[in-house]
């Protein structure tokens, strides 16, 4: 094949590596040295589609780092083409990608979308992420509210609502559930995302509190619909548990796509996760 036919087949493909963390899948997209910039909505759930691409919850597109001593930069998309500000579950899958290519550091920081992020990789493959602290101010979330509380009541199609809110970099709405499997996920989840309080939209989690130590999680994200996990959910759960007085320090996070672990010291200080970062397969993306 002739050299330029070779470079224009290249042009038009893109590696990846499709990963997951608790069951998140997440699509890794290195362009550090290419440097392309995303392609449109369309064609991004056409990659986010099973039927017609790899397939994913969620996609990292890498970038160099902007400044200082950080080792990348990242954006997040969701399946549905919309670009959000954060995925727990995503940059740990990031950081085990970095470390798996010879990063020497087991320790860096990375840049995203809402902030600077701290990230550890362990000798067991687990990845330990630094997600910032969480903001209770309405206006930051964002939340239409006159004031900070523990607890927001909400009309959702004529039924009133008790929620906590709170931004982990992306805004969340935790409710309080008896069980997590008789959870209204799929009919509530939706009305609540779409919720006229939260002008950017919102994750839904639906949170059962087993003990000071454990929680039992399901989450409606924010442009992609219930998944087997979602990172900045769970911490978002945890800080709203801990806000009321009801959970320690260090809390087990039981999703349907596994269990990540959450510690969070109280207010000023980040909140960290910890959990698995797997690799699925890797290919190559049709541009």
């Amino acid at each position: 094949m002739p050299a330029r036919a070779r470079r224009i087949i290249d042009d038009m493909q893109i590696p990846y590596r499709k990963m997951h963390g608790t069951g998140n899948r997440i699509l890794i997209v290195d362009q550090r040295i290419e440097k392309r910039p995303p392609p449109g909505v369309e064609k991004i759930r056409e990659w986010g589609n099973d039927q017609t691409g790899p397939g994913f919850d969620q996609m990292m597109w890498i970038n160099p780092a902007r400044s200082g001593s950080s080792v990348a930069s990242y954006r997040v998309f969701n399946t549905d083409g919309s670009e959000v500000e954060q995925c727990g579950n995503g940059v740990r899958c990031v950081a085990r990608y970095l470390a798996d290519l010879g990063l020497p550091e087991r320790e860096f920081e990375l840049q995203s979308p809402a902030g600077l992020i701290s990230a550890r990789v362990f000798d067991n493959g687990e990845v330990a992420v630094s997600m910032g602290s969480p903001d209770f101010e309405p206006s930051r979330i964002p939340f239409m509210a006159d004031s900070v509380a523990d607890k927001y009541t909400l009309d959702a199609d004529g039924t009133s609502i008790e929620i906590g809110a709170v931004s982990m970099g992306n805004p969340h709405a935790v409710i309080e559930v008896e069980s997590v499997s008789m959870a209204p996920v799929q009919s509530l989840g939706p009305t609540l995302e779409k919720h006229a309080r939260f002008p950017q939209k919102c994750n839904v989690g639906f949170m059962h509190i087993q003990g000071r130590r454990a929680i039992n999680l399901r989450v409606f994200e924010r442009g992609v619909g219930e998944t087997a996990a979602c990172g900045t959910g769970a911490c978002a759960a945890v800080v709203i548990g801990r806000k009321r007085g009801a959970l320690d320090e260090v809390v087990d996070v039981h999703l349907p796509g596994g269990k990540v672990v959450v510690s969070w010291h109280g207010p000023g200080t980040p909140v960290w996760l910890r959990g698995n970062a797997e690799l699925i397969n890797e290919g190559m993306l049709e541009l």
